[in-house]
């Protein structure tokens, strides 16, 4: 799998605002696979991968979040050094502009979950999923 759904929320720049929602979603038994936060105009801007995209929406949508769903391009790969960097250069090879990224850990593995928001989600897909077959 290496396209994934995305959520970017919008949160309050105020001391437990972010734990507030991590702690909704918990409630609900939705896991973060990966996340990255930021504050950016006074506002804490907030993206992450769940395991359960349809409970995340309905939780986020419960607490009146501002938030969006996005494709990103997800590689599971070996945790090592060197696989970041192999990564983003095959996308730069094949002319894929990366826009951001951030890891996280695939859940009862060893495996890293590098996300990258690029320009082209379905181009990105293949050529990490290629990557991941070299590494399987």
């Amino acid at each position: 799998m290496a396209k994934a759904k995305e959520f970017t929320v919008t949160i309050e720049d105020k001391p437990g605002a972010l734990g507030k929602c991590f702690l909704a979603l918990a409630e609900r038994g939705v896991n973060i696979l990966a996340f990255q936060s930021y504050v950016e105009e006074g506002e804490s801007l907030t993206r992450f991968l769940a395991d359960d995209t349809a409970t995340a929406k309905a939780v986020l949508g419960g607490l009146h979040m501002i938030f969006e769903e996005t494709d990103v391009a997800v590689a599971r790969l070996p945790h090592r050094p060197g696989q970041l960097g192999r990564a983003a250069s095959r996308l730069g090879e094949n002319q894929i502009n990366i826009d951001y990224s951030y890891c996280g850990v695939e859940p009862g593995s060893t495996l890293g979950l590098l996300v990258f928001g690029v320009d082209n989600v379905t181009k990105a897909a293949t050529v990490l999923d290629e990557l991941a077959a070299k590494d399987a």
